[in-house]
């Protein structure tokens, strides 16, 4: 017995694992073995405020102020311990289910793990690197938003290009709805890294949440040199590093290889045999893509199930950003050839993917591909695009929100994509010319968002354009379009009547004075939501007018007006009673009171007010 203990001692000290490598695992080893103690390095814990804000999924904000931008989370506190709706915290750019249940959303992807609860994310930069002791994000507003806390073995503000990038979870947890949304220091448990770290991630989800989540700063701690347990702590074994060779692999079969007188030889696969071929694909289709490849290694029948091409029909690779990588997509390559629907968001940044292994998956597997959601890949250039519009000839959906690095000529190649129907540019660098030149070519758009692309001069004119071309449109965003006028409203409302979704949020050109509000509602009868978030000149004629005109409307934002009463928005209420969500945050003329009152006459709407102290 002592001896098989020390053989697979043994073992486990040779293969890799997670919490240390194996020349510490040897000197450990000796330390146990002699009976003495390691020496526990003497190390001064730092603590530290994000330096810089790297790289975020979407905020509330502007691009060109810091209002309720991600970049309030660098530094210092400013606001807490204080609690309320402040414009100098990070604010991400939506919460709750409202989102969902647009019709401008798209279907969720199948395989979706059950732990992957992520919706938005920012990346922070810190001057020193250290071993993490503690994390703490100060959240001011609606907290509990937080589900991971990720840690990069990259420097940041390097000059060398990364090489071996490597995430490491320090944290993950369920979406929680916190009781009060007064402030809270949110300080979890963390792992210990093998590594240093200067460069964390904060992954959100807000979908339990009543309002919009605020943070105000996160603090680091750490030491600089890697502490050392008083006694080796036995190494955790992954169960995929208990082989590392072939023949270890091979060692494992020994015992089913048919011998000389056949008695060991199994050839058959029991009950699977017997079922129908499309049953197993069924019950296969219920695995996340990791069981699903991992199933492939079995057997030869369960492997040419797990490689049908049928199973790879939807790929959503998003909840695996961490660890794809050029091989990654080489290796699905031959599987994907009937795929429809592509999920990269958040994928390949830091050299992860090159324009090679993209070029090569899409030319293979874009044929028939109908979805690409592209979201915060950072790798993408104007090639990638270029192969995109060639490879992809179905596409009709295309999602390239916070690419913000991509060059304005590179949108160019969108119009090739002529059967586009939903197009995401959310804080895009596009360009005028290249907005007009894809509304000329795909006429067939239902959904367009252009919510914070700063860089297109004349809204009217693109408005001009979508009432021209694009007289099918259900929904556009237009969320902090600086310079759309009453006539590029009055157009875009007239050409397309099929809305049924408008953002028009922080436009400050639009003037109720014009009536464009009224005409708005007069031309929309479909219109299920509408935001006019900060325009303070909405007033009780704007809500009057739909009330009457619109009675489908289940989204409404009005807030920051000074000009609507709370009789206004009871008839709107008794008007509209599949409403479902009404922000009047910051609305002069509406009180806490009022507010309460609404709410007990109609309970099924959800009215937000939010609060500042």
């Amino acid at each position: 017995m002592l001896t098989l203990l020390s053989m697979f001692y043994y073992i486990c000290l040779r293969r890799r694992s997670r919490s240390g490598t194996r020349g510490e695992a040897l000197t450990s080893r000796r330390a146990v073995e002699s009976g003495q103690r390691a020496v526990l390095p003497v190390s001064v814990e730092v603590e530290q405020y994000a330096k810089e804000v790297l790289d975020f999924s979407s905020h509330y904000g502007s691009e060109n102020s810091m209002s309720y931008t991600m970049w309030n989370l660098a530094g210092v506190p400013n606001v807490y311990p204080s609690s309320g709706d402040f414009t100098q915290t990070a604010v991400f750019r939506a919460y709750g289910t409202w989102w969902e249940q647009c019709a401008s959303a798209p279907p969720p992807f199948r395989r979706t793990p059950k732990g992957f609860y992520s919706q938005d994310y920012i990346e922070l930069g810190f001057e020193e690197p250290v071993y993490p002791t503690t994390v703490e994000v100060l959240e001011t507003y609606y907290p509990g938003a937080i589900v991971q806390i990720l840690a990069c073995s990259h420097n940041p503000f390097s000059q060398n290009p990364p090489t071996d990038v490597r995430w490491e979870v320090l944290w993950s947890g369920e979406p929680t709805k916190v009781l009060t949304p007064q402030a809270r220091q949110f300080s979890p448990n963390i792992k210990h890294i093998s590594f240093p770290t200067n460069l964390l991630r904060l992954e959100v989800n807000s979908s339990l949440l009543d309002y919009y989540t605020e943070l105000d700063a996160v603090i680091l701690r750490g030491v600089k040199e890697r502490p050392m347990l008083a006694l080796y702590k036995m190494p955790v074994i992954d169960i995929s590093d208990l082989s590392d060779s072939e023949e270890e692999l091979s060692d494992l079969g020994g015992p089913f290889r048919q011998g000389g007188d056949g008695k060991h030889q199994r050839t058959g696969n029991g009950y699977f045999d017997k079922l129908p071929y499309e049953l197993i694909q069924l019950i296969l289709s219920h695995l996340t893509l990791p069981d699903l490849c991992r199933l492939a290694q079995s057997c030869k029948l369960l492997h040419q199930h797990c490689c049908d091409p049928l199973q790879y029909t939807q790929l959503s690779l998003q909840p695996y950003w961490a660890r794809l990588s050029d091989a990654s997509l080489g290796h699905l390559q031959s599987r994907c050839t009937l795929l429809q629907r592509l999920n990269l968001s958040w994928t390949g940044n830091r050299s992860a993917l090159t324009l090679t292994g993209f070029s090569s998956f899409m030319k293979a597997c874009g044929l028939s591909l109908v979805c690409l959601e592209l979201s915060c890949c950072h790798f993408l250039n104007d090639a990638c695009l270029e192969v995109i519009s060639q490879t992809c000839p179905e596409l009709q959906e295309l999602n390239l929100a916070s690419c913000d690095r991509l060059h304005p000529q590179a949108f160019t190649h969108i119009s090739k994509l002529t059967r586009l129907r939903r197009l995401v540019l959310y804080r895009t660098k596009i360009e005028q010319t290249a907005i007009l030149s894809i509304l000329t070519f795909c006429i067939e758009l239902r959904h367009l968002n252009l919510g914070s692309c700063v860089r297109i001069e004349d809204y009217d004119v693109v408005a001009s354009m979508l009432a021209a071309r694009c007289r099918s449109l259900c929904s556009v965003d237009l969320w902090r379009c600086r310079n759309l006028t009453d006539r590029g409203l009055a157009e875009l409302v007239s050409g397309c009547r099929m809305l049924e979704e408008l953002d028009l949020g922080w436009c400050p050109t639009l003037q109720s004075s014009t009536g464009c509000f009224q005409h708005l509602a007069r031309s929309l009868p479909r219109l299920r939501k509408l935001f006019l978030t900060a325009n303070r000149t909405v007033c009780d004629s704007d809500i009057e007018e739909l009330a009457a005109s619109c009675p489908s409307l289940q989204h409404l934002d009005i807030l920051g007006t000074r000009l609507v009463s709370a009789a206004s928005l009871k008839k709107l209420l008794q008007s509209c009673p599949r409403l479902l969500l009404l922000d009047v945050s910051f609305c002069s003329q509406i009180d806490m009171r009022v507010v309460q009152e609404l709410c007990g006459l109609f309970p099924n709407v959800a009215i937000k007010k939010s609060f500042t102290q």
